[in-house]
This record gives C-alpha cells, sequence and structure tokens, in this order.
C-alpha cells in the first residue's frame, strides 16, 4: 500500500510539472517568444571546428555583433553555396580568434573580419575575456562536453522556455533591474526580442522589436549609456594603440604566409551612433592604417551606396529584411570589387 502511494504522487508530481511547464512554454509563444539556441562556448566551439574546410568551400566570419546581425546565412548560402562559418562574438574584440586563427597551421582558409572600433581598438578585459574562452573550450573540450552539446542541439529548438540568456533564473533576476549600489554595478537589460540565435549563429532582432518604439528606444538608451562611460575613460595610450596594430599585422601575415584571404569589412551604423564613432576613430587613423599596415583589402559600407544607406532600428544593427538585403550587395562587392569567386556559377 506504501509503494502504491508513493507511486501515485510520484506520477501526480510528474503532471503538475509538466502542467506548469507546458503552461508556461504556451505563455511565453503567446507573447511572441521564440526558441532560441544558446549561444555559449559549446556552439562556438563547433563553428570552429569547421573552419578547417577548403578555402573554395567555406569562408570563416570573426568580429562583434554587428556581422552576426548584418550577415544573412540563409541569403549567403543560396547565393554562393559556400559554407559561412560565423565565429563573431557580442561585445567583444575579434583580435584574440584572429590570433588562435594565426595560431593554427591547419587554418588556411579565406576570412572576414568585422571592424567595430569601440571593440576592436581595445584590449580591454572585457572586451576579450568571452573569445578567449571561447578559444580555450574548443581547446579543451571533452567527449562528454561533445555528447552534451549534440543532446542539447535536438531540445533547444523546440522549447522557448530553455532561453538561457533571458529566461534562466539569474536572467530573472537581472531583469529586476536593480539599481548599481556600492560593490555592485548593475547591466542594462536588453529587451528579449532584439537578439535570438539561430544553430548557424546568425543573430536576428524580431519584427515586435524593430515596430516598437518603446524597445528601440530602450536599446538606443544603452548604446547611450556605454557611450558616456566610454567618455569617463582615459584615451588609450598610442603605445597599445601600436601592439593592437602590431599583433593584428603579424596574424595576417601568418594566414597569407599559407595560402589564405583576409578582408576586412565595417558594417553599418547610422544616426548619432555613426556620428560618435566617426568623430572618435576618424578614419584615417583606425581603418586606412589597418589595411595598410595588413597590406589587406577592406570594404567600408560608406563606400558604397548599395550598402551606405541603412537606418539601423536601433542604431548599430541591421534588422532581418536588412540584412538580406546587404547580404546581396555584400556578396556582389566581394566578387566585382574584390575579385572573390563566390556565386555558384563561379563554383
Amino acid at each position: 500500500m506504501e509503494n502504491k502511494t508513493l507511486l501515485k504522487s510520484a506520477v501526480l508530481t510528474v503532471i503538475i510539472v509538466v502542467a506548469v511547464v507546458a503552461f508556461w512554454e504556451i505563455s511565453l509563444r503567446n507573447k511572441g517568444a521564440q526558441a532560441n539556441y544558446d549561444d555559449g562556448p559549446p556552439l562556438w566551439a563547433n563553428n570552429r571546428a569547421m573552419v578547417y574546410e577548403p578555402s573554395d568551400k567555406a569562408v570563416v566570419f570573426i568580429g562583434s555583433s554587428r556581422i552576426k546581425y548584418d550577415l544573412d546565412i540563409p541569403t549567403w548560402k543560396n547565393m554562393t553555396h559556400i559554407h559561412p562559418i560565423q565565429l563573431a562574438i557580442e561585445g567583444s574584440s575579434p583580435v584574440p580568434v584572429l590570433i588562435d586563427l594565426a595560431n593554427d597551421p591547419k587554418f588556411k582558409g579565406r576570412l572576414i573580419i568585422d571592424v567595430t572600433e569601440g571593440l576592436f581598438f581595445s584590449n580591454a578585459p572585457p572586451f576579450t575575456e568571452t573569445p578567449n574562452e571561447n578559444v580555450k573550450y574548443f581547446k579543451d573540450e571533452t567527449p562528454a562536453q561533445k555528447a552534451s552539446f549534440f543532446l542539447n542541439k535536438a531540445v533547444d529548438p523546440n522549447f522557448v522556455f530553455l532561453n538561457k540568456e533571458y529566461l534562466s533564473m539569474d536572467a530573472q533576476l537581472k531583469a529586476l533591474q536593480l539599481k548599481s549600489r556600492p560593490g555592485v554595478f548593475m547591466m542594462p537589460i536588453w529587451p528579449m526580442e532584439f537578439g535570438y540565435t539561430t544553430f548557424d549563429r546568425q543573430a536576428y532582432m524580431t519584427d515586435i522589436f524593430t515596430s516598437d518604439p518603446k524597445q528601440t528606444g530602450q536599446v538606443k538608451a544603452i548604446w547611450g549609456f556605454f557611450a558616456e562611460m566610454g567618455k569617463k575613460m582615459p584615451p588609450m595610450p598610442e603605445a597599445e594603440l601600436n601592439k593592437i596594430f602590431l599583433s593584428v599585422k603579424e596574424a595576417v601575415a601568418k594566414i597569407n604566409s599559407r595560402g589564405g584571404e583576409v578582408l576586412f569589412v565595417r558594417t553599418p551604423s547610422s544616426g548619432v551612433y555613426l556620428q560618435g564613432e566617426s568623430m572618435g576613430f576618424p578614419r584615417a587613423k583606425y581603418w586606412e592604417r589597418l589595411l595598410s599596415e595588413t597590406q589587406s583589402p577592406g570594404i567600408h559600407f560608406l563606400d558604397y551606396p548599395a550598402i551606405a544607406h541603412f537606418e539601423c532600428p536601433e542604431l548599430s544593427h541591421l534588422s532581418r529584411s536588412q540584412a538580406k538585403v546587404f547580404t546581396q550587395h555584400f556578396i556582389e562587392i566581394l566578387e566585382k570589387d574584390k575579385g572573390w569567386k563566390l556565386s555558384a556559377s563561379n563554383n
């Protein structure tokens, strides 16, 4: 009798848990929430392992969040039939990833590096921490971790409530937006609809976000918050800036020496955000010097009318519909202006 009672209790508990989870899942979907892949080290490492594909079959992308939003992977695949390997990391400098690829003798492919000046030309620990963690995870990943990743792969796209970035207990506590206090700095909170991630590591903002002035205004305010913080920081010593240029130059040279190709791209920003970037990072001192010292080709969005007109919904990233247009023209510029063979007819 006691065993039957315990069994009934266990079954009832399972039913209650399933019912609560189902209610939570349905409620989230009714509010417009979508399934999201956890863009942590395991997903990044999965893409990092792909960089050894032949150079005529794949192109590797590194950078910060802009290229993750602005490169529409389905459009790229449909137009080129070439695998885009997305290794960009939000809020981070791509330099640690560039150095990792440069120091990998097996990497001999084509590499496109997205340049967001405030992140690229900085060695501040917050901008290099995640890239270094991802690189370390890739090198140290165990068979058990790989197996766990592929199990999660089957689950993540099917359940909205598994969104770790926005719906975990830790994320929900942060969403309370408590005020900063001595010894505790509270980061601004992004709207969930601003960023979803696909298995290919493409990020995209939802139509709900782009059509809601309140949410776009919230993200614009976050950029303004970071801009004000940046004004309080002392300028980078020239010697430190020179070190960044030297490390990038040496890394690019290593890749080129193995037969690889490197190209830099400055993806769109707009409005007061672009004005601030142009003032803080003059092209001659940063962009033009970068191309000159590395002897690399580059595509700056302002130099090409087809991609110079975008008004970013929150000043810094393209919407999903804009990304499709940008990607189409970006491919055309790579082929016609830079001589890259990409389209299906050339392969």
